[in-house]
């Protein structure tokens, strides 16, 4: 009865908020007359109805702060903390998980929606409301005491509890890696920046799965074989990644240089090429040779290589129904942020802020997922700034695409090798990727579509819509099945597995202010281009459209430095 009450308060389809406010104000009143329990859990159901139905409203706050207010006159402090459930509490305060959660999917629900193909929204990780601190575990942050144990002991007390959010309040935390586990929130507090030390004997090696032949530096955030888990929160997660990277010479400035020889390291025999460590140099020689001297390869052959594998800052595994939201990530030792074979994924509001000549410092790199929504993100990255990957495993017999199901929305890329991208390695196959009103500006190239005959596979149902670019360097809009092959063979070759195939694309009200070349198609002879269909389309650059090896190439009001396509 109470709750049909409750419900009717909040039915009506005219002013609504007035007449939730106005209920909780009588209510309020003989609250206070009479001390009527049943009032009080009627106040109740109409606050957490009010937040269900109308969570973006200020209407909602204003009742939650009201019956806090009302209950807080009744009540010892006490009884009130004991008696109030923590979610009306956190929605008095305005930072409920569920509430956080109901808004996220609220959001997620209307991009799957507008996608020009059918998937299912993400499943949004399930976290329990327990919590813990670091700092109930040893945790100091002060930036000089190592808190790896401290993190790694509190994730731990907290999945077997279950699960629940470990919280890293402000403070400088230096720390090695971190071990995500599943039911798990790692949530950075503002004011909290995880420093991981550059200090690489933290980092051993370590393999995916026992079956595994292959041994990969341990990620300084890292988690396989996973499910519901988040990283959230305004801290910031710094890799300590100048240690690691190598730089070019051609992208310091002339101090810059000068400061790297001065600080050890070094360089290669050209002269072209400055590393932190001889053996970062050497690293790539060294294991040619040990795996022509082994057969079975073990960690100790794998330590002088170390430096040399750089690991990616976040590295999440065949994970399902993963959150990373408001983060800021930076100075990665590779790539940034790198889920891989991961299912229901959000990446939402996250900020990644990488120097622009960080060697490989990709920003948002997804391998081989599926079912996921990349939103409202910030990147300046050194390397491709969101780029989608595909690989097919060898045990792999399928065709089914390694890569689908993808929305890339309302983002900005900064600074990066290329706004959006695809590939270079796609030979597992990628569909249903919708990328929508985003912005690049000053990134080498805007829309960068890259394979090459090696490592190629079908992809196709891509489509680019509201892109606003200004500043790109080279290409607005770029296809090339060349990517890093300098001999462009005029004969054909036979067709195989991994001949790229990008066919389907639908590129729609793309606008560019600025570019070397407005749009570049180069294909194969024995695998053109095909099905491109261009239309509202208008760039400024100074070389206009050209197209090599390609076939049923669309052209509908597509405006070059003043002058029209269409065909």
């Amino acid at each position: 009865m109470q709750e049909k009450t409750a419900r009717a308060i909040l039915d009506g389809e005219t002013n609504i908020i007035y007449k939730m406010i106005n209920q909780s104000f009588y209510l309020s009143r003989k609250i206070i007359r009479h001390k009527d329990k049943n009032l009080i859990t009627l106040l109740f159901l109409i606050s957490d109805l009010s937040y269900n139905k109308l969570i973006r409203s200020i209407g909602c706050r204003i009742i939650a702060r009201i019956t806090t207010k009302v209950i807080r006159l009744l009540l010892p402090p006490n009884l009130f903390k004991r008696m109030l459930p923590i979610s009306f509490f956190l929605i008095a305060a305005g930072i409920t998980p569920s509430f956080a959660q109901q808004k996220i999917e609220n959001e997620i629900s209307r991009y799957v929606k507008n996608a020009p193909f059918q998937m299912e929204a993400p499943a949004l990780p399930k976290i329990p409301e327990h919590k813990v601190t670091i700092t109930d575990f040893g945790a100091v942050g002060n930036g000089h005491i190592l808190n790896t144990n401290a993190i790694n002991k509190a994730i731990n007390s907290c999945a077997d509890a279950g699960g629940g959010t470990v919280i890293v309040p402000p403070g400088l935390w230096l720390t090695g890696p971190i071990e995500m586990k599943s039911h798990i929130n790692l949530h950075l507090a503002q004011g909290a920046i995880l420093l991981f030390s550059p200090d690489h004997s933290l980092y051993p090696f370590i393999r995916t799965s026992p079956k595994s032949d292959r041994w990969f530096v341990t990620p300084p955030i890292y988690g396989y074989d996973l499910s519901d888990i988040a990283i959230t929160g305004k801290g910031i997660i710094n890799g300590s990644g100048d240690s690691w990277r190598p730089m070019k010479k051609e992208k310091a400035t002339a101090s810059q240089w000068k400061d790297l020889m001065k600080s050890g390291g070094t360089v290669s025999e050209d002269g072209k090429m400055w590393w932190p460590t001889k053996e970062a140099m050497e690293g790539e020689n060294y294991l040619k040779e040990v795996r022509k001297q082994h057969e079975k390869i073990t960690e100790k052959d794998m330590i002088p290589a170390r430096d040399f594998l750089r690991p990616n800052l976040v590295s999440l595994v065949n994970c399902s129904k993963v959150l990373i939201d408001e983060v800021t990530l930076m100075n990665p030792p590779k790539f940034t942020l790198n889920p891989r074979y991961c299912r229901d994924l959000v990446i939402r509001r996250v900020k990644i802020n990488n120097e622009w000549y960080a060697q490989n410092a990709d920003g948002i790199d997804l391998s081989n997922c599926s079912n996921a929504v990349i939103y409202q993100c910030t990147v300046n990255a050194g390397d491709d700034g969101i780029c989608m990957k595909s690989s097919r495993e060898s045990s792999d017999k399928t065709d089914t695409a390694s890569l689908k199901n993808i929305i890339i929305a309302d983002n900005i890329v900064y600074h990066a090798h290329g706004g959006f991208v695809i590939g270079s390695n796609t030979d597992g196959g990628m569909e249903n990727i919708f990328v929508h009103n985003c912005n690049y500006i000053n990134t080498d190239v805007g829309i960068r579509i890259k394979s090459a005959r090696d490592r190629g596979g079908l992809v196709h149902n891509i489509y680019i819509s509201d892109i606003y670019m200004a500043n790109i360097a080279t290409d607005a809009v770029l296809f090339n099945t060349y990517y890093e092959n300098k001999m462009k063979a005029s004969t054909s070759y036979p067709v195989t597995k991994t001949t790229p195939r990008f066919e389907n694309f639908y590129l729609d009200n793309i606008y560019c202010d600025g570019a070397g070349v407005a749009i570049s198609l180069t294909g194969l002879p024995e695998m053109p281009l095909n099905h491109l269909y261009f239309k509202n389309i208008n760039i400024t650059a100074g070389k206009g459209f050209s197209a090599v090896d390609t076939s049923n190439i669309s052209l509908q009001k597509v405006i070059v430095n003043g002058h029209e396509y269409n065909r």
